[in-house]
């Protein structure tokens, strides 16, 4: 089977990882893969010493005539089966180039919400009449795909990103840079501030905390939203605004728990699987796939989206039994493993091409 993909790998390495990975393993199971990325990339560069063909090419909008023709002249020469697209650029791209070729075009839909047949924009992507299958990160999105797409031939798939835990594996940040100590409970939020994310309702929650060893790290851009909050909260000077960071699987390694308060929008927290990969046990909210990740009081906890005595709930029995969170992280590895592990992504992946082909 030969396979065209479109995507960007420029990024933190674990962001791009699973995909990479995905296709590097496909090609070791004898199918030909093509990537056409950003040639610069770290990823791209692995996957070339992998065997792997790479085009140096990224568009620079959702209309690109340059990587229309591109990719059409290179399904036709490669006469291939598959092409796959992953984002709002890559996508329409994809579906425009592949008119006139055999190729079936799939596309990679990771959130919920934001696709409407009354929006035309959703015609160039998802909706386009090229596409044949659509691969949803959780069972939440592929739900919201379903209620969009019109035509009964278009496959709705859920094909779980696949990880391996030992990519996760790493040293712990050391507490001392943020002044805690070891036998304070330390918790970490990373995510970029947008309303979606419920950082409000995390912040009303940690009103109610009481326990004075408890910190909370809050990770990524944004938070300069919640200052006001943030400083008239009794833990203000528990609250630790870290900023963009380039070494979060070491502070979640750190961290006895992680919290996403997410209110919508959510496909399948990498953050949280981060997280648990590393034997640090989450607590997520019901919107999204959060809760496909999480065995309930056992490798986490799942509360409801938005309600803040909830949540207060959560992190305050997390705080009061430190020692059910290592046997959490435990369980969190293990859901891991055989959940979401790469080599499942890859066998439903080779399912799914092999019957649009």
């Amino acid at each position: 089977m030969k396979i065209l993909v479109l995507s960007s790998y420029i990024g933190p390495r674990n962001t791009v990882r699973p995909e990479a990975e995905l296709f590097i393993a496909i090609s070791k199971l004898g199918h030909e893969v093509t990537i056409m990325t950003q040639a610069e990339a770290s990823y791209a560069k692995t996957c070339e010493q992998a065997g792997i063909k790479i085009i140096d090419n990224y568009p620079s909008k959702k209309i690109c005539l340059r990587t229309i023709k591109l990719v059409h002249n290179e399904l036709i020469s490669g006469d291939y089966d598959i092409c796959y697209a992953f984002d709002s650029k890559t996508i329409p791209n994809a579906a425009f180039g592949s008119i006139g070729t055999r190729a079936k075009v799939v596309s990679y839909r990771g959130t919920t919400g934001g696709l409407y047949r009354h929006d035309p924009s959703a015609y160039l992507t998802h909706l386009h009449p090229k596409i044949s299958a659509i691969v949803c990160n959780s069972n939440a999105v592929q739900e919201d795909v379903q209620r969009r797409v019109w035509s009964k031939d278009v496959r709705v798939e859920r094909i779980y990103k696949g990880h391996k835990v030992e990519w996760y594996q790493t040293e712990a940040a050391l507490r001392s840079e943020f002044n805690l100590k070891e036998s304070d409970i330390v918790a970490i939020c990373a995510c970029n501030v947008r309303p979606s994310k419920g950082i409000d309702v995390l912040l009303k929650a940690l009103n109610t905390i009481q326990n004075d060893n408890f910190h909370m790290l809050l990770v990524g851009n944004g938070y300069e939203v919640h200052k006001d909050e943030i400083e008239s909260s009794p833990m203000r000077e528990r609250i630790h605004l870290l900023g963009h960071r380039t070494d979060v699987p070491k502070l979640m390694k750190m961290a006895d728990f992680q919290v996403q308060p997410s209110v919508s929008g959510e496909g399948l927290p990498r953050a949280v699987i981060e997280a648990m990969a590393g034997g640090t046990p989450s607590i997520v909210t019901t919107t999204g796939g959060g809760p496909e990740l999480i065995k309930q009081d056992i490798s986490g906890m799942i509360v409801e989206a938005g309600n803040v005595r909830e949540l207060a709930k959560a992190i305050q029995s997390f705080i009061d039994n430190p020692d059910y969170l290592s046997t959490m992280g435990i369980e969190s590895i293990q859901q891991i493993n055989s959940k979401f592990n790469l080599d499942e992504s890859v066998r439903q992946h080779i399912v799914l091409f092999n019957k649009l082909a």
